[in-house]
């Protein structure tokens, strides 16, 4: 056994461990922490099959922005979960048995892919390029239509995000820009006129003196 693949196993197993803490963990910051230590996994794996592109933008993409985001919602919001997790333990056995058959089936398609001996050997310029090159260029020339595709879906996916959780709220204190456009200054600003000098009231007049105590009248 050599280095790569000894490594290829010690993350594999990282990864493995991790994901299962990720769900069994009994606080969700430990599980988003889990969480990102499988990505680190993974992303470590990526770099062994020479895969550098996918391997950052595992890192940069979800532990550098979803999980920071999933941590400061979390810690917000103070989810009890606890109250999630009941009934966990009665369910997971359906669950891992399901997990189990879906692992296969991914096996079964991804296998054959692990086949070196029919895999292509590459050519000069293609090493000299590099991964992250030779993909860039099969995505914006041969994969450029898929692409535009994908993001506009994505693009529609996130204004009907957008639409589905906007509410009018009595508190919001949001201001309608149409609104802000047609303003005029006759409704921002009232010129009242009043006189230079306002008269004191008049004072009240004083009560009379008491008598003093013990005199006779």
């Amino acid at each position: 056994m050599d280095t790569s693949t000894a490594l290829f196993y010690l993350f594999s197993a990282v990864m493995l461990g991790a994901a299962f803490r990720v769900i069994t963990a009994r606080s969700a910051v430990h599980s988003a922490l889990f969480l990102v230590l499988a990505f680190f996994s993974a992303s470590c794996v990526w770099l062994l099959l020479r895969a550098e592109f996918l391997a950052i933008s595992l890192v940069l993409v979800y532990v550098g922005a979803v999980m920071v985001l999933f941590l400061f919602v979390v810690m917000m919001l103070d989810v009890n979960v606890d109250a999630l997790r009941v009934g966990f333990w009665k369910h997971f056995p359906v669950a891992a048995l399901v997990g189990v058959i879906i692992a296969l089936e991914m096996a079964l398609v991804l296998i054959p892919g692990f086949d070196l001996r029919s895999a292509p050997v590459p050519d000069a310029k293609a090493i000299e390029l590099g991964n992250t090159k030779l993909l860039g260029i099969q995505i914006y020339t041969r994969y450029l239509y898929p692409l535009q595709i994908a993001a506009v879906l994505l693009l529609v996916a996130i204004i009907a995000a957008i639409a589905l959780t906007l509410r009018q709220r009595k508190d919001s204190k949001a201001i309608n820009a149409s609104d802000a456009v047609k303003v005029k200054k006759a409704d921002r600003l009232r010129i009242v006129k009043m006189q230079p000098v306002v008269e004191p009231p008049p004072a009240p007049p004083e009560p009379p003196a008491a008598p003093p105590t013990g005199e006779k009248k």
